[in-house]
């Protein structure tokens, strides 16, 4: 398994060499580290004043790598396990040996040369075997958005005989001028998703991975959805949970809004946390649920504030509670932090008795992944069974959505949305609701108002009416 990446410094006051500053790995001396299943070996074929080339050679074992348990084969048979390209063809397993090789220099440190990792520096990577079943074609989908010229050229299966056609393998060679950190990040996100394969299990702590390599490049991205679910092995709420804390990071899907008194501009998912933090403050809440918690980002707003006594996090998903956990650092939390906070496993369209007579409940962007077929449901397990004194909901105002660049005309802002309401049927719901079970509603726009399309996000807040 081999890779090579060069630089010859154009345009930038320093010796093409100086890349070994960069990597943290000197020119002069080979060196070696051991992964699962075998030894990474950086290298330096050639290291000059006008051209550097690093290269890194894995080698793997396949025998030691099912010992380890992490053998696994894709085919789902035993021999697969010892006879595969693991030892020859980039892949997962490569992805892991940069991250150990490299990760400072992934973090865009570098103490000796400071100014040349803040800088954009020419680069040139090849990458002899990628596995890349979607061909020449995808592996210019990957990298061509994110600045590089793409060379990637169908290994054929056999040179003499070219009857039988081209390999799942790709020759890659990339060329461009971009920060070293950012360059071996997208290696490292994108040797597995065109490889679409991993060597070891996939659980929520791969989505901190992706936030972090794919932080300030991977919001923007237009194959983001293709590239989370193949690096998460497919597993949609996984994938979906990543886009949302990118989405989140980078202020990328949703317009920024910028309060007052904020030194700059915080992404309209920010907003949208602190405001129902701050009307549930508002309330004077004390006992809360936050319904379809996800990842547990409001949750963790909510624990800030000292007055919150009790904090029921729920979700439908046992994975996203175990996500929002460690997220929280629910472990590392002081005593008196973790028990003001109680995780349930709980749907929002059946009753549950464990909620009863709260203070307040949240449905914080949850009622447009619901089934309109099920929103009597809802209605009934929240606003009847459960009953808290106060309910705030907020949902996407899709009249706004004309505001997106980025948002094609009549699609929703996230996939497993089953809808997103105009102003004048969430009212219409809202009201509805309101009525059947006993509340008063008032409404609240959340994010810079249009004049002519309103508020991105649209927030309703319903008390109980005294009798």
């Amino acid at each position: 398994m081999f890779l090579t990446l060069a630089t010859d410094l154009a345009g930038v006051e320093a010796p093409a060499s100086d890349l070994g500053f960069l990597l943290h790995k000197n020119p002069a001396r080979p060196q070696g580290i051991e992964v699962t299943g075998g030894t990474a070996h950086v290298f330096y074929p050639e290291a000059t004043g006008e051209r550097c080339t690093a290269a890194v050679l894995l080698e793997i074992d396949p025998i030691a790598l099912v010992r380890s348990g992490r053998g696994k084969a894709p085919e789902g048979f035993t021999l697969g396990q010892y006879v595969n390209d693991r030892p020859y063809a980039a892949s997962s397993l490569l992805a892991v040996a940069l991250g150990k090789l490299f990760r400072t220099a992934m973090n865009g440190r570098c103490d000796a040369r400071p100014e040349l990792a803040a800088r954009p520096i020419p680069l040139e990577i090849h990458v002899p075997a990628l596995p890349c079943p979607g061909g020449a074609e995808l592996a210019a989908r990957m990298f061509g958005p994110l600045g590089w010229t793409v060379d990637a050229r169908p290994v054929p299966l056999d040179p003499q005989l070219p009857a039988w056609g081209d390999s799942r393998y790709v020759d890659l060679r990339l060329t461009g001028v971009l920060r070293l950190a950012d360059a071996l990040n997208h290696l490292y996100v994108m040797l597995p998703v065109l490889d679409d394969a991993k060597h070891y299990w996939v659980g929520p702590d791969e989505v901190d991975k992706l936030v972090r390599a794919g932080s300030g490049w991977l919001g923007a991205h237009p194959e983001k959805d293709l590239i989370s679910r193949r690096y998460l092995a497919h597993r949609r709420y996984l994938a979906d949970t990543a886009l949302e804390r990118l989405a989140e990071a980078d202020g990328l899907t949703e317009p920024e809004a910028v309060p007052d008194d904020a030194e700059g501009p915080v992404s309209l998912a920010v907003e949208r946390r602190t405001t129902v933090a701050a009307v549930l403050k508002e309330l004077g809440a004390r006992r809360i649920a936050d319904l379809g918690c996800g990842e547990g980002a409001l949750v963790g707003e909510l624990l800030k504030d000292p007055m919150v006594a009790e904090l029921f996090a729920t979700d439908v998903s046992a994975r996203a509670l175990i996500s929002a956990k460690r997220r929280l650092h629910y472990d590392d939390l002081p005593d008196r932090q973790r028990e003001r906070l109680r995780f349930l496993q709980s749907s929002v369209t059946y009753a549950d008795h464990r909620l009863a007579g709260l203070d307040a409940a949240v449905l914080m962007e949850v009622i447009e992944h619901v089934d309109p077929p099920r929103l009597p449901a809802l209605a009934k397990a929240v606003f009847q069974a459960a009953h808290p004194a106060a309910v705030v909901v907020t949902t996407p105002n899709s009249e706004y959505n004309v505001r997106f660049d980025t948002l094609p005309a009549g699609t929703f802002r996230h996939p497993d949305h089953r809808f997103e309401w105009t102003r004048d049927e969430f009212t219409s719901w809202a009201t509805g609701v309101a009525d059947a079970f006993g509340y008063s509603v008032e409404f609240r726009p959340v994010g810079p108002v249009d004049p002519e399309v309103g508020a991105p996000t649209q927030l309703a807040v319903f008390t109980v009416r005294e009798n």
